[in-house]
């Protein structure tokens, strides 16, 4: 990648001068490498709260929190200014994935559709300097159909093996860190091993994008855009680090709200923005309109996975769901019925509350579901409290209802349709059943010794 000054003569001309050099965009300085420090050191750095997330001290060290408190915009705008400066040897490829339920964020906030929005944001972040933006729909759709497959196949174990059923969702970050870090074997073996959405996003990323493009994964700095805070511990796991590059897949997370941050800073309105189409993992350009899965909140694991069982377990076509609403709105199930038996039970577990009923059910063993969608967030993925909460850190019930309502008036795509997951899974994972598929879209949990008493806090 050529440095955007002309040659070092002039780059030192310029500096010698007190001048910056010349780029497309403004961008604001890092502390590192001797630079200014600019107006974004105004911004907090990133930090995990208990109400942000499911991770308590329990579940965070203390180099995690040091760790966490790095990835802010200032990550962003260090890359940048590394790309403007004539040694090109640090300069890295900046690919930024942002995650659907980002989006309706953006379209609320500025009034406009979500492909508008998502087309508007893609030309603000390219304008900054990014070289590539990316929707993380595909990756979600390889996360839903692998997550699918997973729990046919338990379905068909559960009389066999002690842990198949119930099987949780493993999509959330925050419910994951807490299940490893503190429920432990009691929860992980029923935890499905598909990777979420943003570590597929990683994988294909520094793994079938890089081999596309001829690079090396540590020339790609990769910025997740997502709903929560809980994504940037996620960032971190161990199973997402390639040691041959010493490269992690997700080398930064910046909520929406931090990237709405950089907007108010610039002064910018995304109304003002040209419309720049999202980039594929192939190389080219996405000029078709934006889909969803279904969920009115979230990714749709449990619509999904359900209308697949009924389908190859009992030859049933299910159209729509009927949700019963138990305790919460935020804790509801869906059954299918066949002969006057009840053959699948599913249930929707979001927020800390709900997720402890349903832990203390299965630790009795009265746990009567087939599968659970498990998310740290009242309200799904949508409501993340790195998007959906005012300035003094209560809940925008105003906002989130925009956002409902922008993001259900997106189309509707099966993973099963998507040619390029298709296609993907036969040009880079040699086949929809080969070791490369469980290398890069499964994963393991570890089982450390449960906190004492962890069932019995109150939230």
């Amino acid at each position: 990648m050529k440095c955007e000054n002309c040659t070092k003569k002039e780059c030192s001309k310029k500096q010698k001068n007190g001048d910056q050099p010349n780029s497309p965009a403004d961008v604001p300085s890092s502390n590192e490498e001797n630079d200014e420090p600019s107006e974004f050191h105004k911004l907090a750095n990133a930090k995990i709260f208990f109400s942000d997330c499911l991770a308590c001290e329990n579940c965070v060290t203390s180099d995690e929190a040091v760790r966490v408190s790095h990835q802010n915009q200032n990550e962003l705008f260090h890359v940048l200014n590394l790309n403007k400066k004539c040694d090109t040897s640090k300069h890295k490829v900046l690919a930024v994935s942002i995650c659907p339920q980002s989006l309706p964020y953006f379209a609320a906030k500025f009034n406009l559709c979500v492909t508008e929005a998502a087309k508007r944001l893609c030309g603000f972040l390219k304008s900054l300097g990014v070289h590539y933006v990316f929707d993380t729909t595909i990756a979600a759709d390889f996360s839903i159909l692998e997550s699918q497959k997973e729990f046919v196949q338990r379905y068909h174990r559960q009389n066999q093996e002690k842990h198949a059923l119930p099987m949780f969702a493993s999509a959330c970050p925050g419910w994951i860190q807490y299940a490893e870090r503190v429920l432990s074997s009691l929860v992980t073996p029923h935890i499905c091993t598909a990777k979420s959405p943003q570590q597929i996003m990683g994988s294909l990323i520094k793994g079938y994008f890089a081999m596309q493009q001829n690079l090396s994964p540590d020339k790609i700095f990769h910025i997740i855009v997502a709903p929560c805070y809980d994504k940037k511990l996620e960032a971190l796991r161990e199973d997402i680090y390639t040691p041959l590059y010493h490269s992690q897949d997700i080398d930064c997370v910046l909520t929406s709200g931090e990237v709405f941050q950089v907007m108010e800073q610039r002064n910018v309105s995304l109304k003002e923005v040209a419309e720049v189409a999202f980039d594929t993992v192939f190389g080219g350009i996405n000029e078709s309109d934006l889909m969803r899965h279904d969920g009115r909140r979230s990714d749709g694991y449990l619509e999904h996975i359900f209308k697949h069982a009924a389908k190859e377990l009992f030859d049933t076509e299910v159209k729509e769901l009927t949700y019963k609403v138990l305790k919460n709105k935020d804790f509801q199930e869906v059954t299918l019925e066949k002969n006057g038996e009840t053959v699948l039970c599913f249930a929707a577990a979001y927020g800390f509350r709900n997720i402890q009923n349903m832990v203390l059910k299965l630790k009795k063993g009265k746990c009567p579901y087939h599968f659970v969608e498990v998310l740290a967030c009242p309200g799904g993925c949508l409501n993340g409290k790195g998007q959906a909460q005012t300035e003094d850190g209560k809940p925008d019930k105003a906002l989130l209802k925009q956002m409902e309502d922008v993001y259900t008036a997106v189309p509707v795509q099966l993973p099963e349709t998507n040619g390029h997951v298709q296609k993907l899974y036969q040009e880079w994972l040699e086949g929809m059943d080969s070791v490369k598929v469980q290398q890069s879209l499964h994963t393991k949990y570890s089982s450390e010794k449960p906190v004492a008493n962890s069932l019995d806090i109150k939230w």
